[in-house]
């Protein structure tokens, strides 16, 4: 079956159930996991016009602070592995598409699972947020397993 299993977290409440879901998964079938969150590039929140979008921070302070918050958002996870008797690791990379950063990092870690979340969106909300699990179905050439989560109304 799975032998290591990445976890995209990025810091929503939906990744962490699916991270949850997914550290009793890999303790169920003897698995361990990789948890991931990625962060984008400075240069993406430069504007068209070339300027830093009214942010007055450097880009080493952004990176920074974007892998500070990176690492809070993935000890839980990391501490509830070990809690749950899971072996895990984490890591943080950055790429200016999420989608391509879980893929790259599922081949770059020998994952031979992906399990993330899917906040199931539909319409307009999908077509206008765009959805970085479709994103990875399309681009994976390992198995994903989609955690659907409906929002609550």
């Amino acid at each position: 079956m799975y032998k290591k299993i990445l976890l995209p977290i990025d810091g929503s409440e939906i990744s962490a159930q699916a991270a949850n879901s997914g550290i009793s998964f890999a303790r169920q079938i003897g698995a361990e996991i990789v948890t991931i969150n990625v962060t984008q590039p400075f240069s993406t929140l430069i504007g068209f016009d070339g300027m830093a979008a009214s942010y007055a921070i450097s880009d080493g302070d952004y990176e920074e602070a974007a892998k500070k918050e990176a690492q809070e958002y993935l000890k839980p996870v990391l501490e509830r592995a070990e809690t749950a008797g899971v072996k895990a690791t984490s890591v943080i990379t950055s790429n200016y598409s999420v989608a391509d950063g879980i893929v790259e990092a599922a081949k770059e870690h020998n994952c031979d699972l992906i399990y993330i979340a899917s906040h199931g969106r539909s319409g307009l909300s999908r077509l206008l947020l765009g959805s970085v699990t479709i994103k990875v179905l399309s681009l994976a050439h390992t198995s994903v397993l989609v955690y659907r989560v409906k929002e609550s109304s």
